[in-house]
């Protein structure tokens, strides 16, 4: 959302950044109880946070010490997921309770065993903010990556509750460090600490509210990816599939990633090479986009034991196996990087020790630019969409035996000597004391 709240913060006078904050707030709500005539997403927001407080009341029991986790959507919660349950298995006398911002998070996790309870976070605005802090009463507060709500920080801060932000990620061009960011500013000030992802951000952050409020910790996906690694189920469906055969997984994939996919595996020589493919959108229209790509392709909620290892494509039409996907591939192909959204989660291929490859968009996601420089990841740009040159990188891999061990080698070592950010935070919290047994 900090995004979203851009041309408010341009003013350098916080009371009139407040002034245009708050007129954000209510053009937004307004906005999005229209979008919801006409749009799902839209609808499931405007709906989910209907008898919120309510619902608050209800399930949550005066007496319980709770600690509040937020997160923005379904990549927040990834991130925070691994500091949620360790956190949940050395403090069993608290509760926790894990809001989201977004439907995309909320509807997915919704049922999510890991908290003791799921909800929307309530608008921003000072009513909501205290009576939410009223109902929920946590001992402690923290908030995952990007997720920056003035009203929500100035009361935990008033109330004097431990407030932190973990796996962050700043660069130079954000309004934080610009002329116009002071309401910004104001709002990272509110953190008793930061744990950020690099020392580049860092070295920003501390400009703003002293090194002493900050701490290079890592980024907790890379705990989270090895952790679902460690767990791995097979798939008897996928492996009945690939058998003994090359096998390209492409995942997360939208229409501009699945055009260039086609155009390269048309003009594709590899033997017995086959193809995964998991698109992040599992609509109906979707899926008939990707089987006019790819004509002899079959759809996993229709493929049949016996005879699905004559096929070469497979469509994958469910949420819930991507992550193991991965493992049972010889090249994978991570999308979302063909567009200025950029590429999605490139972590849960490569803790296979998988070569990622992922298009020119990238430079925003910390763990994609490691990827590349340590040679695990393969960025490539592709303007005609026509996929010759993601062709020319497969059959490159394929004919030398030697960088694809390499890179493949460098890809899990990469996420390897990585992880370690959720033991930095806990032990940050057992060293100030801010839970206690």
């Amino acid at each position: 959302m900090h995004d979203c709240l851009y041309f408010c913060y341009k003013f350098k006078d916080n009371n009139l950044a407040v002034f245009f904050y708050n007129i954000f707030l209510w053009v937004f709500k307004a906005g999005i109880h229209i979008a919801s005539l006409f749009s799902t997403k839209a609808s499931k927001w405007v709906q989910g946070r209907k008898g919120l407080f309510e619902k608050l009341e209800a399930a949550i029991p005066a007496n319980s010490k709770i600690v509040w986790m937020h997160c923005a959507s379904l990549g927040e919660f990834e991130q925070g997921r691994p500091l949620l349950e360790k956190m949940k298995d050395q403090y069993p006398e608290y509760r926790f309770l894990l809001t989201f911002f977004s439907p995309s998070g909320y509807e997915v996790q919704k049922n999510y065993t890991g908290a003791d309870w799921v909800f929307y976070l309530p608008a921003d605005g000072p009513t909501n903010a205290r009576r939410f802090l009223e109902i929920v009463h946590p001992s402690l507060v923290i908030f995952v990556k990007y997720e920056f709500w003035y009203y929500y920080l100035k009361k935990i801060k008033y109330r004097n509750i431990p407030l932190v932000l973990v796996s962050a990620l700043f660069r130079k061009d954000m309004s934080f460090f610009s002329w116009y960011g002071g309401l910004q500013r104001k709002m990272l000030s509110r953190f008793d600490h930061l744990f950020v992802q690099n020392e580049s951000s860092a070295e920003l952050i501390r400009g703003i509210i002293g090194a002493g409020n900050c701490t290079v910790s890592g980024d907790t996906r890379f705990d989270r990816v090895a952790a679902i690694a460690g767990r791995f189920e097979p798939i008897p469906l996928v492996e009945e599939f690939s058998g003994n055969s090359p096998l390209l997984v492409a995942g997360s994939t939208w229409p501009d990633d699945e055009k260039v996919l086609a155009g390269a595996w048309q003009g594709l020589n590899i033997t017995g090479l086959k193809i995964i493919i998991a698109p992040h959108e599992i609509d109906e229209k979707h899926m008939l986009e990707i089987k006019n790509l790819f004509p002899e392709a079959v759809r996993f909620s229709e493929a049949k034991t016996g005879s699905i290892k004559e096929k070469k494509v497979l469509i994958i039409d469910n949420i819930g196996m991507l992550s193991r996907l991965y493992k049972y591939g010889w090249l994978t192909y991570i999308g979302g990087g063909m567009n200025k959204n950029g590429v999605h989660n490139v972590l849960e291929a490569a803790v296979y020790s998988k070569i990622v490859l992922f298009g020119p968009f990238y430079h925003k996601y910390n763990e994609a630019t490691g990827l590349v420089s340590c040679g695990g990841g393969i960025s490539f740009t592709d303007e005609e969409k026509n996929g010759q040159t993601l062709k020319l990188i497969i059959e490159t891999l394929a004919d030398d035996e030697r960088e694809y061990q390499i890179r493949s080698e460098s890809a899990g070592h990469f996420v390897q000597s990585n992880r370690g950010a959720t033991n930095k935070i806990i032990h940050y919290f057992q060293e100030k004391r801010l839970l206690t047994n």
